[in-house]
């Protein structure tokens, strides 16, 4: 649709063109001028890094990234350029205008470098009433890039020898763009190593609101399971009038298909309170998500209630052994037999329970104020919360907004990952792996907050297991203004929470603590982040201050227990919410 757009705006833009004496911008693939993608057959056709190695046009298939394939990637829709293996299908940067249309939060390049290192470089987008903006792209290298950063990661890596077993590495890098202003072209920075195969603005984030959401935290073997439907329980925060759903395929290496689904309010356990509404794809019923993309049902009119229990039912006909999934739910929610029983209303069918929450990642409403994100770890996630209670500090402040005037309803977004770190990975970013604590909150941040629905306001309150696993309060503190940085860079409000004491847990030792302290004084001062929670000294004991109020602990003196929750949730000021 974005390049559709194109043609009407070059003639305008042409005459600003000619009056700066440069070329007239063009759709992307007029500029394709470098061949990435090989066929092993024909080595000598592609030459993605100048000596001669390419993207395997077998690796991309086996993954879902087809010619012409629309492919959609934090909130933005780009299309895999429509080449054949050994025609140019992406354009070195060299400072060339692009023609380019929509109205959105941010651009989107799909792009990878070759200079074996990370590539940055500035760019301009000029917009249609004539005034420009600034921006900053640093593109990861395609064989030595974060895997876990990645949108996809091919197996291997063609070479006129033969193949290497090697990852092949692309990403999804996105810059912000001024709010309200259409998008009428985009200059590339000037660095010939980073190789750009799609650009979109981004326009999926606009006009929702998040009503629940869920972090991935890793890529990890489910079931297996064969024509099985899936039946989860999401507790909604703000309410609407239409609804979608979002399903992320994240961190994995193959598509996955959803072969039909459905959302319904639940009246218990597996039993919706009515007939469960059929969701559609672009039309169809159902999906094939390529590797690392995700996939938005279409709007649908449906009244979601705030602060209730839907069921978002998928039906998976194929067999799915590992899948995308946020492992810590702290809700039940429930396996079918064999079938498509998406469209039951009553519970007969789901036999089995899960406590984990495999490849839905969002609910959005159509509509309302915005979404307030969570940024957090085990504390956040709810860990020692009781379970199928929504007694998280998540929910308890849902709760709370529901119930005044003074600000807006926002939606509230759990992003919250047990075992989270602010600076290190715990899972690698790629493969199976039983470790779901996710990716380092740095590098989940443009998926997790950036990423999500009309985001107004986020939450950070991490840092306690980088600190207990021996990483100086000095790299924590310069991974949270990071943070904080970039969140701000976007017009996101960016608060910044201190970290409640451990005192008594196995590994928080006298020096942990001063560690600790020394971040929340930093927190404390100010300067970074927009405002303050202070959440140590709402749960801390006052006679102990290495430790958690004992009314507050769980009993593993590290997390609160529903009371010290509750707490952290109630001494939110809530105007800090507001933009």
């Amino acid at each position: 649709m974005v390049l559709a757009l194109c043609g009407s705006l070059v003639p305008a833009v042409g005459a600003r063109a000619a009056q700066t004496g440069r070329a007239a911008p063009v759709p992307l693939e007029r500029l394709f001028d470098n061949r990435a993608v090989g066929d092993d057959s024909r080595p000598a056709a592609a030459d993605f890094d100048g000596a001669g190695a390419f993207l395997p046009a077998r690796d991309l298939t086996a993954a879902g990234w087809t010619p012409g394939r629309a492919l959609t990637v934090q909130g933005a829709r780009l299309v895999w350029p429509k080449r054949r293996p050994g025609e140019p299908d992406n354009v070195r940067a060299a400072g060339q205008d692009v023609a380019l249309a929509g109205r959105g939060d941010a651009l989107a390049f799909l792009v990878a470098g070759t200079a074996g290192r990370p590539v940055a470089g500035s760019g301009t987008v000029t917009y249609s009433d004539g005034t420009r903006s600034g921006y900053r792209l640093t593109v990861p290298d395609w064989r030595t890039g974060p895997l876990a950063t990645k949108a996809v990661a091919l197996p291997h890596i063609g070479t006129p020898a033969g193949r290497l077993t090697e990852r092949a590495r692309l990403y999804v890098v996105t810059a912000p763009l001024v709010p309200g202003r259409a998008v009428a072209s985009v200059r590339l920075p000037n660095t010939p190593d980073t190789h750009v195969f799609a650009l979109s603005v981004r326009t999926a984030t606009r006009g929702w609101t998040g009503t629940w959401s869920t972090a991935t935290g890793g890529h990890g073997p489910v079931g297996p399971w064969t024509d099985r439907t899936l039946r989860l329980v999401v507790r909604t925060s703000a309410g609407g009038s239409r609804v979608r759903v979002r399903f992320d395929n994240t961190f994995a290496g193959a598509p996955v298909r959803i072969g039909g689904a459905t959302v319904a309010v639940r009246a218990s356990g597996a039993a919706a309170r009515g007939a469960p509404a059929p969701l559609s794809f672009g039309g169809a019923a159902g999906v094939r998500i390529p590797a690392g993309a995700q996939a938005y049902s279409d709007p649908l009119r449906f009244t979601v209630p705030a602060g209730a229990d839907l069921l978002v039912s998928f039906h998976l006909p194929g067999t799915v052994s590992a899948a995308p999934l946020h492992r810590l739910a702290r809700q039940r929610s429930y396996v079918s037999g064999p079938g498509d029983r998406t469209a039951d209303r009553s519970a007969g069918a789901y036999t089995s329970v899960i406590t984990s929450r495999p490849l839905l990642a969002g609910v959005d409403v159509g509509g309302g104020p915005g979404s307030v994100v969570l940024l957090g770890d085990s504390i956040t996630d709810g860990e020692k919360s009781t379970a199928d209670a929504d007694r998280r500090w998540p929910d308890v402040l849902a709760r709370r907004l529901l119930r005044q005037d003074a600000v807006p309803r926002y939606g509230v977004l759990n992003a919250g990952i047990s075992g989270n770190r602010v600076t290190g990975d715990r899972y690698p970013g790629d493969g199976v792996s039983t470790d779901a604590a996710g990716v380092s909150a740095q590098h989940r941040f443009d998926r997790d907050v950036l990423g999500q629905p009309s985001v107004r306001t986020a939450v950070v309150l991490e840092g306690v297991n980088d600190l207990r696993w021996g990483v100086p309060a000095e790299q924590v503190i310069a991974g949270l203004r990071d943070l904080a940085d970039r969140g701000r860079a976007r017009g996101v409000r960016m608060l910044g929470a201190t970290i409640p004491p451990c005192g008594g847990e196995a590994r928080c030792t006298a020096a942990v603590d001063a560690e600790r302290l020394e971040v929340n004084r930093w927190i404390r001062r100010g300067g970074v982040f927009d405002g303050v929670l202070d959440f140590d000294a709402v749960v801390r004991d006052p006679a102990h201050p290495s430790r958690l109020l004992p009314a507050y602990d769980s009993g593993d003196h590290l997390h609160p227990g529903d009371r010290g929750l509750a707490a952290l949730a109630h001494s939110v000021d809530l105007r800090l919410l507001r933009p």
